[in-house]
């Protein structure tokens, strides 16, 4: 990891590295399971001794915010957290209009969060996201599915972090969790539907293009239309999936019906 940390100026207390660690993971700066240096290296950058650099961290992971792995290092928590309890959840993943409640919710969100990020995003920001459109770029070249649907999630939540506003951030985070744990089981069908990956190629890079230019009404509706796009193909992907359902099934029945019929004539 790259130095991130800066020396502590005043008395060097415990508590300074403690808030200076907090505001790392409040900004986004580190994220869940981020590995922090090890203690030598922790202790060079913000200019402390080791004892004080130890109580800090005993201090961050009473709090919560960081774990320390026997023989394994030191780990930013799991700090996003669940938005709903697991009973919530089970009733999410079963229902039909919390799905279209979702990507409603997720228009909005993001399509504020791409307006901020045109108006608020820095130069290393950008730099950030060329790097992130690269890779979209290469992961559809190659046709890597998973890939390309991890990096989707990586790409929207950079563009949440270059709005710099935090409680925006966690809650997009939070939003993104319902993706990662699989509550909605659908993105994957999507990318089945005929130009589908070539779609949402086009609309990330016009998403990119409107943030990087500074343009932030683009960059929102850039953003809102991509979420449209989805929430059409996801109503496709979930019609055609019940197409073929249904089209086994029957195909099933008929051959079924011609077997039974042969052996009854026999």
């Amino acid at each position: 990891m790259s130095e991130i940390f800066s020396r502590i100026e005043h008395s060097r207390t415990a508590d300074e590295v403690v808030q200076q660690i907090e505001s790392l993971i409040l900004e986004g700066v580190l994220r869940v399971a981020d590995r922090l240096p090890g203690e030598r290296e922790l202790a060079r950058q913000f200019e402390v001794s080791r004892p004080i650099l130890r109580e800090a961290l005993k201090i961050l992971e009473v709090r919560g915010l960081i774990v320390t792995r026997h023989g394994g290092g030191t780990y930013v928590a799991d700090v996003i957290g669940q938005v709903f309890s697991k009973p919530v959840l089970d009733l999410i993943a079963t229902n039909r209009k919390a799905t279209a409640d979702y990507l409603e919710y997720r228009r909005e969100i993001e399509g504020v969060a791409a307006e901020y990020a045109a108006r608020r995003a820095t130069k290393d920001d950008i730099a950030l996201l060329d790097r992130i459109m690269a890779r979209m770029e290469q992961a559809h070249e190659r046709v890597n599915l998973e890939e390309e649907a991890s990096i989707d999630v990586e790409f929207h939540l950079a563009i949440g972090e270059f709005a710099h506003n935090i409680i925006l951030l966690h809650t997009l985070r939070s939003c993104y969790r319902l993706l990662s744990d699989d509550v909605f089981q659908n993105r994957r069908l999507m990318f089945d539907l005929p130009g589908a990956r070539e779609a949402f190629l086009e609309q990330h890079r016009a998403i990119y293009a409107a943030v990087t230019e500074g343009d932030p009404a683009r960059a929102r509706q850039a953003a809102m239309d991509h979420i449209t796009y989805v929430e059409r193909s996801t109503q496709d992907a979930e019609r055609t999936g019940e197409w073929q359902r249904v089209s086994k099934l029957r195909l099933r029945q008929r051959i079924g019906a011609a077997r039974r019929q042969t052996g009854s004539e026999k």
